[in-house]
């Protein structure tokens, strides 16, 4: 059994309660999933950060998934980020050049919930709508066991980094975040 700081791992795919449906509905058709394990935790730590603090995981090892979004005459471009836990995505200038708009947001909250039928806090790349563009720093393919979402607050995931660029429709993009 494999461990990170003080939580234990375990396959993602014996563990469905811990996935968000339309996670595990991913999972169960990448031919990646046996490679993707999964941890419990307290969802009041689903938060990077405190997550990282509370069970003694490395900051460098999380990868975060933030949903933009920005408009082209009148086409709505939505887009998920992943960019390493200790970076932030560079939304103004490389994702808005790369999604080819003028300005560049961050989905709102209750849109981003409703859309992916994920957990805000647990929204992760795996499993979103299939519309959606998946934009993937260079960086974040390169952590070892990267820790995302779940698509629950109450877990979170662990994929070899370079997998996330082999993610559904995933796109690698250097310096995507600072």
């Amino acid at each position: 059994m494999q461990t990170i700081g003080t939580l234990t791992l375990q396959p993602a795919l014996d563990h469905p309660d811990l996935l968000g449906a339309p996670v595990r509905a991913a999972l169960e058709t990448w031919n990646h999933a046996a490679e993707v394990l999964v941890a419990a935790i307290d969802p009041e730590f689903a938060d990077t950060a405190a997550m990282s603090e509370r069970y003694d995981c490395p900051l460098d090892a999380g990868a975060n998934c933030v949903v933009v979004m920005g408009k082209r005459d009148g086409d709505e471009r939505i887009a998920a980020c992943v960019v390493r836990a200790d970076t932030r995505a560079d939304v103004n200038t490389v994702v808005r050049k790369v999604l080819d708009v003028r300005k560049c947001s961050f989905l709102d909250h209750d849109r981003a919930v409703a859309e992916t039928g994920m957990e805000y806090g647990g929204i992760t790349p795996l499993g979103l709508p299939a519309e959606w563009r998946v934009l993937v720093d260079t960086a974040a393919t390169e952590i070892d066991l990267a820790i995302i979402g779940s698509g629950i607050r109450g877990s979170k995931l662990f994929v070899p980094g370079r997998l996330l660029g082999e993610l559904p429709g995933a796109e690698i993009v250097p310096d995507l975040a600072r």
